[in-house]
């Protein structure tokens, strides 16, 4: 069976459309790409000449490089570092951003995606925060890398 080609409308990108999936909640994607075009628009208005680009280094910016996962050796669990691949890099740095969004009360989302976005593409806010805080986590565990190569 033949794939469908995605319809992607034309002022939008291939990673937009996957941020503003992940951003959907009960099925109302029109919904979610209101909110996300408001955020472009808030965005645009604060004097950003490019909000997409934005959207790309917020993106960039909040993508962890290593993560640390639960490995069992001889009966103790350690926190092993690990390499993230390229793909999850991606969803977790969509993730923490929406997930930062819906932590923030007393502001419409639209306005909380843009707050969120202007932060992350400035190394600061919640979601930056967490990337580093998954950082350091790596590196004060940098001792149990030897055991990667077990496997389970």
């Amino acid at each position: 069976m033949q794939k469908k080609a995605k319809h992607i409308p034309a002022d939008s990108s291939e990673l937009q459309e996957k941020f503003i999936n992940c951003m959907m909640t009960r099925g109302k994607k029109s919904v979610a790409r209101r909110i996300f075009s408001d955020a472009m628009k808030i965005l645009r208005d604060q004097g950003k000449s490019n909000p997409a680009a934005i959207f790309q280094k917020a993106l960039d910016n909040v993508k962890p490089n290593t993560e640390v996962r639960a490995r069992r050796v001889g009966g103790s669990v350690y926190q092993i570092p690990v390499e993230v691949a390229p793909k999850r890099q991606m969803a977790l740095s969509i993730r923490w951003i929406v997930q930062a969004c819906r932590t923030k009360k007393g502001k419409p989302m639209a306005d909380k995606l843009a707050q969120e976005f202007n932060d992350a593409s400035n190394e600061t806010g919640v979601a930056f925060k967490k990337r580093e805080d998954v950082h350091r986590m790596a590196a004060a565990n940098k001792a149990f890398a030897h055991f990667a190569r077990y496997k389970r």
